[in-house]
């Protein structure tokens, strides 16, 4: 028995950018024993998983699926489409965009890194005079991340279809989607996206473990050209599997599979269309709370064009002596855990301290916000942190607001 007072008892609350809570149906769910590999329900239960995936990528071409997190989608999306010394570009605006090329580049694939600081817009002058150079046009694909969690941008893919197509480059246009598929608005097929990688620990309210793959007929195309592939990343077999097994290039994920069920029951049974709407209206609440701290102190949102903000992540910029004490204050007294920051600096460097973020991806709530904000009030208050009166009733004006049924 401790005689220091702690307010972190009861369930504590992870408020970081994934892995993302899980709902307790999804949880039930994965409560299941080991079934039959071979045939019976699971093997019955998959083809229905795949289609409902692709609602929410909202594409009716082709979807694989693997047992890895982020970084096993990077290598997967690549191998099926680069060999070693092709090229390819890439915007980056993050710490996301830049580990794509990372693997990438040690891949041994040709990457042109078009770098614009971390949450600022695309540059999409330099994208354009890089492709209108590529004449003979040896440029595979663009890389981009439409949210990147480090900053908590989001960025714009029509704006980069678009360029594209008035150039009329032929490169496909892959799209990291892995903090943003099933929180925020994205469309494969009208956007003309060829290829979306996602995880499961994000918006798709599981553990971390699954990973999807979303790509065009263009892009399955590309692959049949490539002169090896390797077996395990290969997306042939898993897309058009002649046996159960090859859908996972071996045993299946018994318990990822039911719990994935699970969630995708919840996400269509809410409306992807609403479950948008949601992730929205929280996070305007989350901005107004965070405007009105730093009308009184150094808080600031890290994104200061709210067009450009995620509706999944928030990264917030205090002084690198608060950020990390209001952290730990947090997880200490409350049982409320915030995201650290992620930046391009080495760790250690104040830049680092002195950011931290709020995750409100997957399955968040009103009232879990208005507790997330609730929390953080609370610590800047008793650290002494200086900040602006009226977060909570800005928050809380933004959630009452009557909206459409």
């Amino acid at each position: 028995m401790t005689d220091v007072l702690s307010l972190a008892a009861g369930r504590p609350y992870l408020a970081i950018p994934g892995p993302s809570v899980v709902p307790d149906e999804v949880l039930r769910a994965m409560h299941h024993a080991s079934s039959n590999i071979y045939e019976g329900a699971l093997v019955e239960m998959v083809p229905g998983i795949i289609d409902d995936l692709k609602r929410v990528a909202r594409t009716s071409q082709n979807a694989a699926i693997y047992i890895c997190n982020g970084h096993g989608l990077w290598e997967a999306a690549l191998a099926n489409l680069a060999a070693p010394g092709e090229q390819m570009v890439a915007l980056s605006n993050g710490r996301f965009g830049a580990g794509w090329v990372e693997t990438a580049t040690k891949m041994g694939i040709s990457v042109d890194e078009i770098e614009s600081p971390m949450g600022a817009p695309w540059d999409l002058a330099r994208l354009s005079e890089v492709l209108r150079n590529d004449t003979d046009h040896q440029i595979k694909a663009v890389m981009a991340v439409h949210v990147d969690t480090s900053s908590s941008v989001r960025n714009d893919f029509t704006a980069l279809r678009a360029l594209l197509d008035e150039l009329g480059h032929p490169a496909l246009l892959l799209a990291d989607c892995i903090a943003s598929l099933g929180c925020e608005r994205f469309e494969m097929d009208a956007w003309g996206v060829d290829l979306v990688i996602a995880a499961s620990q994000k918006g798709l309210m599981l553990p971390p473990g699954l990973g999807f793959v979303f790509f065009s007929d263009k892009a399955a195309a590309m692959r049949d050209q490539m002169a090896q592939v390797s077996p395990y990343w290969d997306w042939k077999p898993r897309a058009n599997p002649d046996l159960f097994y090859q859908y996972f290039c071996g045993t299946a994920p018994v318990q990822h599979l039911y719990g994935l069920r699970a969630a995708l029951d919840l996400i269509h049974a809410e409306g992807l269309e609403n479950v948008w709407r949601r992730h929205e209206i929280l996070a305007r609440a989350i901005w107004a709370a965070a405007e009105a701290w730093g009308q009184g102190g150094d808080l600031r949102l890290e994104v200061k064009d709210a067009a450009r903000r995620s509706h999944a992540v928030t990264s917030l910029v205090l002084t690198p002596k608060d950020a990390p004490r209001l952290r730990v204050w947090c997880e200490e007294n409350l049982g409320l855990t915030l995201g650290i920051g992620l930046r391009e600096v080495p760790w250690g460097h104040e830049d680092w301290h002195s950011h931290f973020r709020f995750g409100h991806m997957g399955h968040v709530s009103g009232h879990m916000i208005m507790g997330l904000l609730g929390g953080v009030e609370t610590a800047m208050t008793a650290c002494g942190i200086e900040h602006g009166a009226g977060a909570i009733e800005a928050a809380a004006r933004v959630l009452a607001q009557p909206r459409r049924d």
